[in-house]
């Protein structure tokens, strides 16, 4: 699910009538310096990562002057933060702060919840995790009617039983019903606040945000310019943003890629593999793993796609460097109609076969259609230069077996393609 940037969440918030510190977006050092200098004064320079843990790996820095800013943001867009590269930062003015507060709600999807939950605590700022696990007694939750909306009295009444000032509970109760208009209004899975704080002048502002949307409504709002997956933990590689375009340009279906390794090299005996449905593709992928192989991705293409989905995340799947392999594992009896598959698959590897003789294809499928779409990929792929091996719903209790199958069917390429270049 992707995670926005803390300046586009403040954006969020600030739309919904929640205060956010002054300041403004800088890509280069001479921007930076600009806002500082039409912030005056304390300024804190952030950089705009999606992750946590900023503080401690030098990814938040203080500044008196915008001189420092510059300084400071220079040597700030020269990192990467816990894999993340940085390429712009967020300068803001610097509060004086009385009393940090958190504030989140999230999508509880247990069977007891199954609804938005509101989470309170007196103990905002980093180390939220901690003071859930130590001191309870600085945490509430109240669960929310989907349909009645956010109680503000139930919010403040929360507040008070943990020792909060009368007089502060009206600003805190506010600003975390206007925090649940965002998570509403947005799709959010999660939407949080921490710290929320109490300045020295008796104002209450959102001092840092994490807000990660729902991916189906990501195409709700254009204006949040999600354009790549944000929870790789990682800057996304050029395959995955073409797979992120397939996907953002049709919703028949699943077309999910991710590449686990960026550094496959051949005779490694690192495969593509495509799954078709969650659980079995899994358990597929783990078997696979089990007997020596390396998955250069792992891809998904279940919910009844088009062969045009299947086809091109198939494309890019082929497309990766190194592979000694490609395995399509469906061990399931799936309701998808699999000949949109089949002819998905046929097209792709029709293209792309000819030119690697004697590359191993690992085809199971299973479910509506299976017969069919077996005798498509067997009739489409006959003539193929390859080493294919198809199989059906016979083999759902046996991956082990195809996974013994496809590491042999490795090993015999690798040892073909080394023998050839002796």
């Amino acid at each position: 699910m992707p995670r926005l940037d803390e300046y586009q969440g403040k954006q969020l918030l600030s739309a919904f009538g929640i205060q956010v510190p002054r300041g403004g977006l800088a890509r280069t050092k001479e921007e930076a310096g600009e806002v500082a200098r039409q912030i005056g004064g304390p300024t804190v320079v952030k950089a705009q990562v999606g992750t946590t843990g900023r503080m401690k790996l030098g990814g938040i820095q203080f500044a008196d002057s915008p001189d420092e800013v510059e300084r400071i943001t220079a040597d700030i867009l020269q990192k990467e933060v816990k894999g993340l590269r940085v390429d712009k930062v967020l300068v803001e003015q610097r509060l004086g702060i009385d009393k940090e507060f958190y504030a989140s709600v999230i999508v509880n999807d247990s069977y007891l919840v199954k609804g938005p939950v509101v989470m309170l605590s007196t103990a905002g700022g980093t180390g939220i995790e901690e003071t859930a696990l130590r001191s309870p007694e600085k945490l509430r939750s109240i669960n929310v009617d989907i349909l009645e909306g956010i109680v503000v009295d139930q919010v403040s009444q929360a507040f008070s039983d943990m020792g909060v000032e009368a007089h502060i509970l009206p600003a805190l109760a506010q600003a975390v019903e206007r925090l649940y208009g965002v998570f509403r209004e947005y799709g959010a899975h999660s939407a949080e606040i921490n710290p929320l704080v109490l300045t020295q002048d008796g104002s209450i502002y959102a001092v840092d945000c994490r807000i990660v949307i729902d991916e189906g409504s990501i195409n709700g709002h254009p204006d949040l310019g999600i354009d790549y997956p944000r929870d790789l933990g990682r800057d996304p590689t050029a395959l995955e943003r073409v797979a992120w375009e397939v996907e953002k340009e049709d919703f028949r279906g699943t077309g999910y890629f991710v590449q686990m390794a960026l550094d496959c090299r051949h005779g490694e005996r690192c495969i593509g593999f495509m799954g078709l449905g969650g659980g079995g593709a899994m358990l597929s992928a783990d078997a696979l793993i089990q007997k020596g192989l390396k998955l250069a991705d792992y891809a998904d293409t279940s919910g009844n796609p088009p062969a045009s989905k299947v086809y091109r995340i198939t494309k890019i799947i082929l497309s990766q460097p190194n592979i000694d392999g490609y395995a399509v594992m469906g061990p399931n009896i799936a309701n998808q109609e699999q000949w949109h598959t089949a002819h998905g698959l046929v097209r792709a590897l029709r293209e792309d076969l000819p030119t690697r003789p004697g590359f191993p294809v690992v085809i199971f499928l299973a479910g509506n259609k299976e017969a069919e779409s077996l005798e498509i990929v067997r009739d489409g792929l006959r003539d193929m230069p390859a080493r294919i091996e198809i199989y059906g719903r016979d083999y759902i209790t046996r991956v082990d077996y195809i996974a013994e199958r496809m590491r042999k069917m490795v090993d015999d390429y690798i040892q073909e393609r080394e023998t050839q270049h002796e």
